[in-house]
């Protein structure tokens, strides 16, 4: 998930040099966004959060990529990481990995 929307480009271009074949990305919105932007006025938790929360980035991106080994996955986090590592605010977003039990393409012929 990555907040600072000014470092896809150059996540997208690193992730080609290490041999990343393939990404999705999605236009995304965290649950404290989408309260900020609620017009639920009348939920007090809601008004409380939103006055935290004022200055939290609208929308960001969610990047999505299979990766088929543990050196390829470590070689696309060092790319996040080096991209990302100078950023000046701790919220720029955030990576995890879930393993991947079976792939099943769609549309091709066996």
């Amino acid at each position: 998930m990555l907040n600072e929307l000014d470092y896809v480009d150059d996540i997208l271009a690193g992730f080609v040099d290490v041999g990343v074949s393939g990404a999705t990305i999605l236009d995304s919105q965290g649950m404290a966004s989408a309260i900020v932007n609620s017009d639920k006025e009348n939920v007090p938790i809601f008004g409380y959060l939103k006055s935290l929360l004022q200055d939290a980035k609208p929308y960001n991106k969610t990047i999505f990529t299979v990766l088929e080994s543990e050196e390829l996955i470590e070689k696309a986090v060092a790319v996040v990481q080096k991209i990302t590592g100078h950023a000046s605010s701790s919220s720029v977003g955030f990576m995890f990995t879930v393993p991947i039990g079976k792939i099943y393409p769609m549309g091709l012929s066996e």
